[in-house]
């Protein structure tokens, strides 16, 4: 992960003890899941989205749509609930969207949603935990 001090902080053996597997690679080492392999691509009931890796809440369900690309999508993340980088990966640029609390990685945002906000929110689903309403 970078530098920056979050207020959820872990030792990478308490990282790999909290995460499956495949948590710990998509969510700490910028990996990403196979499109259309997590079950919560699925998920329409009413309630939130948080973090695997903290417990914050990072997306009400109100926000969620399917965009086609198999993970699933938001138009935009509860007030101060992720942040962004620059992505200069895989030969291209694109912005990173990580938890706020504990810095792990969640997916990226494009500029190509539809309204309210014009953006999709591309989260990897295994990166978060559904609590129903």
């Amino acid at each position: 992960m970078d530098a920056h001090a979050y207020p959820v902080t872990r030792t990478d053996a308490e990282w790999r003890e909290r995460l499956t597997p495949e948590q710990y690679y998509i969510m700490r080492q910028h990996g990403t899941e196979r499109p259309g392999s997590c079950a919560l691509l699925h998920e329409t009931r009413e309630g939130t989205f948080a973090c695997a890796g903290c417990d914050t809440p990072l997306f009400g369900s109100t926000l969620k749509f399917e965009s086609g690309t198999g993970w699933p999508s938001f138009n935009d993340p509860l007030p101060g609930a992720v942040e962004s980088t620059v992505d200069r990966s895989h030969g291209m640029v694109r912005e990173e969207v990580h938890c706020a609390t504990c810095g792990s990685h969640l997916g990226h945002v494009f500029p190509d949603g539809p309204p309210p906000t014009g953006l999709r929110y591309c989260i990897n689903g295994v990166a978060l935990n559904f609590t129903p309403a």
